[in-house]
């Protein structure tokens, strides 16, 4: 995975050479605080056992203290990061008024809530995600059990249901899941004062992943939402909802209007032509469908032996865990969508088996 440039300047080059930079950076030592904007500040965080390595932190200054988007993951590691990053900044962690969540992955909502505890901030999220927490952290024995139903509807052989099951429980330990004090609803304005930011929701990698615009610098947050070099996860799992693809891809739609001088991605780096992004994740998940329909040419399938024969960043049998469980909601992900729209249908079952409808296949 790459980095944002130590040396990043708040005004970059053309997205391509910038693009080329952060390519180049993937082996850099761990990047530096850096100040985007007078008052608007990025702070890596780092992330345990990941290859993307950190997080990236906004800090916003204003009159009442300092205000963060996102948090990292609750390691003593990550809020010491954060801490050092922010009196870099010329801040306190005690001082802070408002932590804005994007969405309730553990690298973005588990150290929030030992920020409050530290600050006494408030802590926002979309409601829709802030509705997954308790499944998900306090008590996730009963969609660990839906997990494995979906995973034997994938098709998944028996001798990996159990640890794909468990395969996201390791990360458990590493989030407060504290329940949120502001609940940001799709254009809500938080209170972020000297600072015109807007909350717009963008479903797909979470229910209720939120990117937030600031239209005095006309900067895009884009949480997970966007990132300059990879593709976010977008899995069909039990709290995903009926089409979270179809949800992704009209939420990038969503941010077509906005006139946007400069990205700044929860990961990787900053990067300018947001609309030539939009363009490409759509055309990469176009490249997906069509290698979906040409595997399923060859008749019906499960997803698990879709997901198996597409083309990954590495070879499937390297794909384990986490990862495997991941591409093959991944999967599921394409082929509801092209369930929808006509192009495929499927036979229930443990496994279900998916095929051309006599349309498509025609």
């Amino acid at each position: 995975m790459t980095s944002t440039s130590r040396h990043a300047h708040p005004h970059p080059g053309p997205p391509h050479a910038q693009r080329a930079r952060g390519a180049a950076a993937a082996n850099d030592p761990f990047p530096g605080v850096e100040k985007v904007r007078p008052g608007l500040w990025s702070i890596p965080v780092p992330l345990p056992n990941n290859s993307l390595r950190y997080v990236l932190v906004y800090l916003f200054e204003t009159d009442r203290g300092p205000y963060l988007m996102d948090a990292g993951w609750n390691t003593d590691d990550a809020f010491g990061a954060l801490q050092g990053g922010m009196q870099e900044a010329g801040c306190d962690i005690a001082d802070v008024q408002g932590v804005m969540v994007t969405h309730i992955h553990p690298d973005h909502y588990g150290l929030a809530g030992r920020i409050r505890e530290a600050s006494g901030a408030w802590i926002s999220l979309h409601p829709a995600d802030a509705d997954l927490i308790h499944d998900r952290y306090d008590e996730p024995d009963d969609l660990l059990d839906r997990v494995a139903a979906a995973l034997r509807k994938m098709g998944a052989p028996p001798e990996e249901l159990e640890p794909l099951r468990n395969a996201a429980m390791p990360v458990r330990s590493l989030v407060d899941p504290v329940v949120p004090d502001v609940l940001l609803e799709d254009g809500a304005r938080p209170e972020v004062p000297g600072w015109d930011l807007q909350a717009i929701w963008t479903p797909g990698h979470s229910p209720g992943h939120l990117c937030f615009y600031e239209s005095r610098h006309e900067l895009m947050l884009s949480g997970d939402h966007v990132l300059p070099r990879i593709t976010p996860n977008i899995p069909f799992h039990p709290q995903a909802g009926a089409n979270p693809l179809g949800d992704f891809l009209q939420s990038l739609d969503k941010l077509e209007p906005y006139q946007v001088n400069e990205v700044l991605p929860a990961h990787e780096y900053r990067f300018e032509d947001l609309h030539t992004r939009l363009e490409e994740l759509r055309q990469h998940h176009r490249d997906r469908f069509a290698e979906v329909v040409a595997i399923l040419r060859e008749g019906p399938q499960t997803a698990w032996y879709i997901a198996s024969h597409m083309k990954w960043s590495r070879p499937w049998d390297d794909i384990a865990g986490f990862m495997r469980r991941a591409a093959v909601g991944e999967t599921v992900s394409h082929l509801r969508v092209l369930e929808i729209d006509g192009t495929v249908g499927v036979e229930d079952g443990e496994p279900a088996h998916w095929s051309l409808t006599e349309r498509a296949a025609g």
